[in-house]
């Protein structure tokens, strides 16, 4: 997609993966961070499977403007959601509509296993997530986006809210190594300069 039009996005590579074309999606998400003031920033990657982490999540407003950069973008992004929200039907189609995949996380291994499954069923299958977990500071994040990369042999790509400038910036990706601990303070320490609504990442 040519951005010459849009200053405020980013073109996305041939091998991202995409949604079905729908002009007035795009228009919503370009109004919605036009109105809002927000742009899109950085480099997206020609990489067809990945695990996108977005932070910080500090405030629900993060989705107003994630998605709407989703839908502004044309991107196909997945996330999971409980499945337990989908029995409520105009909810349901609402949730899928924007990418969001039932999932039981009774078990916190299968939530893992049924993620990575995902990923590799797909020839193209970005999968999305607030690695903090919850719009509460945390001392630790979640090692789950960690797990479902290693598990499905995918980088991680970095995204994050600075609201100070009201910026969506993609950043660099990461390849999980053998050592969690030493990838999650990597990675968290490269967030240590963006803020979100409410607080930034440290």
């Amino acid at each position: 997609m040519s951005t010459s039009k849009y200053p405020f996005l980013v073109p996305v590579p041939p091998r991202a993966p995409r949604v079905r074309p729908s002009r007035l999606a795009r228009w919503i998400g370009r109004s919605i961070l036009r109105i809002g003031g927000w742009r899109v920033v950085g480099e997206l990657p020609d990489v067809p499977r990945l695990v996108l982490i977005g932070a910080p999540h500090s405030s629900n407003w993060d989705g107003v403007w994630g998605f709407a950069a989703k839908a502004a973008l044309g991107l196909d992004i997945r996330v999971l959601g409980k499945d337990s929200l989908f029995r409520i039907p105009v909810l349901g189609w609402a949730l899928r509509a924007l990418g969001v995949i039932p999932v039981d996380r009774s078990r916190a291994s299968r939530v893992i296993e049924q993620a990575a499954a995902a990923i590799n069923g797909h020839d193209a299958f970005w999968y999305g997530l607030a690695p903090e977990g919850t719009r509460k500071r945390v001392e630790r994040w979640k090692t789950g986006f960690w797990k479902i990369a290693k598990a499905a042999n995918v980088p991680i790509q970095t995204l994050y809210f600075h609201y100070p400038d009201k910026i969506i910036g993609f950043g660099p990706m990461f390849q999980p190594g053998d050592d969690p601990d030493a990838d999650m303070a990597m990675i968290r320490n490269w967030y240590a300069p963006w803020m979100g609504k409410t607080r930034g990442t440290v």
